[in-house]
């Protein structure tokens, strides 16, 4: 039986020399990759109280609504700036090469309310550290962050200190 580590194609030199891209769309292409991503990701939270899944644009949406689905949890999107509709709370945060704001709706987490955090990846942490922010911002509390695929070189974890993280696949480079 494959591995979910399998499944996931590895670019070398993309987008430069000496960077292996972790590709997942070979994951999403195939019907068993899929699954065992999702069933994966969903295992970490089994047993894990809480109310609502939150996912960011756009990969974090693929593997948080069926996790929440799955689970009969709301799913909350986080957005790049300008795409949601009604009144939203923001962050900037840094990216590689510059900076990025992401949007939550100002409704969307409850005071008290628990939230799981799902996403693909985790390299530097930036995004999902501007995430964890929202989230209390709302008065929400962050019970649990979880990530197909973490790039161990690139220390983003760093960032989640004192966060319950879990990587379902770890790489030790970037």
């Amino acid at each position: 039986m494959k591995k979910l580590e399998d499944y996931v194609r590895s670019i070398p030199d993309f987008p430069e020399p000496g960077i292996i891209f972790r590709d997942i769309t070979s994951v999403l292409q195939d019907k068993d990759g899929l699954r065992m991503a999702i069933d994966q990701m969903q295992a970490t939270i089994t047993d894990l109280d809480f109310d609502v899944v939150l996912g960011p644009e756009s990969r974090g949406f693929i593997f948080g609504v069926p996790i929440a689905y799955n689970m009969h949890k709301a799913f909350v999107p986080v957005r790049k700036k300008g795409k949601l509709p009604c009144e939203t709370v923001s962050m900037d945060y840094d990216l590689e090469y510059g900076k990025a704001t992401i949007e939550i709706h100002k409704d969307a987490i409850k005071p008290g309310q628990k939230v799981v955090i799902i996403d693909d990846l985790i390299a530097t942490g930036g995004t999902i550290e501007a995430i964890v922010k929202l989230v209390e911002q709302l008065g929400g509390e962050v019970v649990k962050i979880v990530f197909l695929m973490e790039l161990e070189g690139l220390e983003g974890r760093k960032k989640l200190n004192g966060y319950d993280v879990a990587s379902v696949i770890k790489y030790p480079g970037k």
